[in-house]
């Protein structure tokens, strides 16, 4: 699994960022999660607000941050 957390590096990027670890952790499942913070690379994937999160390539989040639940969901 590849996961992009997209954002310019504020405090809810880093917060999503946290957020992905910690529940892949919780999962038991391990994944490749980079930060994308160039403006160039975010608007590759038509993100117009930030933070977005993207597993396999897919836009999955944008614009806020996914209460754990959801974010569960999404992660497994």
């Amino acid at each position: 699994m590849e996961i992009k957390v997209l954002g310019s590096g504020c405090p809810k990027c880093k917060l999503l960022e946290k957020n992905v670890v910690d529940t892949l952790e919780k999962l038991g499942k391990k994944a490749d999660v980079q930060k994308v913070t160039d403006y160039v690379d975010i608007a590759k994937f038509n993100v117009m607000s930030t933070p977005a999160l993207v597993i396999d390539g897919k836009v999955v989040v944008t614009g806020r941050i996914p209460n754990p639940d959801e974010l569960a969901k999404l992660l497994k």
